[in-house]
């Protein structure tokens, strides 16, 4: 696993973000910091924790996708939140009611190299536009490691079976999600977590002017 300090002002609140597979911090740096240090784990080919969590007097966590997963599993290494929110993803990564159905993960894993050269990336958006604004600020690791990560977190996952127990407050659902079928994601939280609908794609943080707006489930109006 590796990490990204987004931003590191000495501010009294922590937003800790699990990004998705094959990502990396590039392509949230449009998200304004405003009160928070904001730390960004990924890159999951572990799941050791890449460094020791600093003291803060508030902690939040953020998860995306198959972030959601990871960070459910570090969930008693990691410190105490004031709020945990889950967006397009579930405990369940691979599942075919509640999760990635197992034949789409197959199939993405198999196509994985000519996938990652642009269809993956379109898929992750509902609109054109969205796709044209992460094109300025796309994620910058190199195809082979994405799919190594891929292959190493399909071995874990197969292999480990969780037993969800309470930790997510609110799961952020995007309405037109084409990686985490909708329907799917709300089968996992309709009883377990707060749901909020979002009218977006897989990746819907142009849905948002800040991390702050995250917390507080606060669309920019366009």
């Amino acid at each position: 696993m590796q990490y990204n300090w987004l931003n590191k002002n000495g501010n009294k609140k922590l937003i800790i973000f699990f990004c998705g597979w094959s990502f990396d911090e590039n392509p949230f740096k449009t998200l304004d910091c405003g009160e928070y240090d904001v730390l960004i784990l990924y890159d999951y080919k572990n799941n050791e924790l890449p460094l020791k969590i600093l003291e803060y007097e508030e902690y939040y966590l953020i998860a995306w996708s198959m972030g959601v997963y990871i960070a459910y599993l570090l969930r008693d290494l990691l410190p105490a939140f004031v709020k945990k929110i889950a967006i397009n993803g579930t405990p369940f990564p691979i599942d075919n009611e509640c999760g990635i159905p197992q034949r789409t993960f197959d199939l993405t894993l198999k196509y994985v190299d000519t996938g990652l050269q642009g269809k993956f990336q379109r898929n992750l958006f509902k609109e054109e536009t969205d796709y044209q604004k992460y094109l300025i600020n796309p994620v910058l690791r190199q195809i082979p490691d994405q799919a190594a990560e891929l292959k190493e977190l399909k071995d874990f996952i197969i292999n480990h079976t969780v037993s969800y127990q309470k930790f997510y407050d609110h799961a952020i659902i995007s309405s037109a999600d084409k990686i985490v079928p909708t329907k799917n994601q709300v089968n996992c939280w309709s009883k377990i977590a707060g749901i909020i609908m979002l009218d977006s794609g897989h990746f819907p943080f142009y849905s948002f002017e800040s991390w702050d707006d995250i917390l507080k489930c606060r669309q920019t109006q366009n």
